[in-house]
């Protein structure tokens, strides 16, 4: 008897050992409808250089599978290599996370119309998109509004749409800061605060920071938030 329970404790002491590094794998894998050949590469950026994590060739079959470890939830790119002189549509940006990513677009689509499943801070990631993508929309009529040659003849409407211009990104930044401030339980909420919001007074980021829920302040993007304020002081003097 004793023999069988000292195999079974051998077994399980096995097992705990073996399924440790699963839990922080992710597997991405899908497919790129119509690619008859192209290589994809999986990439991120460790510290300050994209790297090369991983690449498949395309032969005829647009399927394709990755498999990595992580330290911590963070953003990857799955880049299309293909001979169509077209250097833009090849980057998909998504939020990496442990477990499996589902990710299937096309290959004359292949950023814009990516359907990307299985990670949730990559569903918080679109939402936050969605509404940004609007203030970054109307900066963009502005300016066309701005180079109208009638517009420009006439300063009190180039100075209206200047104040109109300033309110828009005035009003996207707030929303950035107010987002990353009510998703404290999001890997996607430091990420923002480095990213987008970076240069914001010093006082709202650590609010965001210190808001972050444990998990999120020792992620990747946490630290380096954390990091960052630590050198604020030194970098404005």
């Amino acid at each position: 008897m004793k023999y069988l329970i000292a195999g079974i404790v051998l077994v399980l002491f096995i097992s705990s050992c073996g399924s440790e590094p699963e839990e922080n794998k992710m597997i991405v894998e899908g497919n790129v409808q119509g690619l008859k050949k192209g290589t994809l590469y999986l990439q991120y950026v460790p510290d300050s250089v994209l790297i090369t994590v991983d690449s498949l060739k395309i032969e005829g079959d647009g399927k394709f599978r990755f498999e990595t470890e992580l330290e911590s939830p963070e953003i990857f790119y799955l880049y299309l290599e293909k001979a169509d002189n077209n250097e833009f549509n090849d980057r998909i940006t998504f939020f990496g996370e442990p477990g499996l990513i589902s990710i299937n677009t096309s290959w004359n689509t292949f950023e814009t119309k990516a359907i990307i499943q299985g990670s949730t801070a990559q569903l918080k990631l679109e939402e936050y998109n969605e509404v940004i993508s609007k203030f970054h929309s109307r900066s963009l009529e502005l300016i066309r509004a701005a180079s109208d040659p009638d517009i420009q003849s006439d300063s009190t409407a180039l100075d209206s749409i200047q104040k109109l211009s300033d309110k828009n990104l005035l009003r996207g930044y707030l929303y950035t800061l107010n987002f990353a401030m009510t998703n404290s339980d999001s890997y996607v909420a430091p990420y923002l605060a480095l990213t987008e919001v970076a240069d914001a007074n010093p006082k709202y980021l650590d609010s965001i920071y210190n808001a972050l829920d444990a998990d999120i302040a020792g992620s990747k993007y946490g630290m380096k938030l954390q990091e960052y304020l630590q050198d604020i002081p030194r970098n404005n003097k």
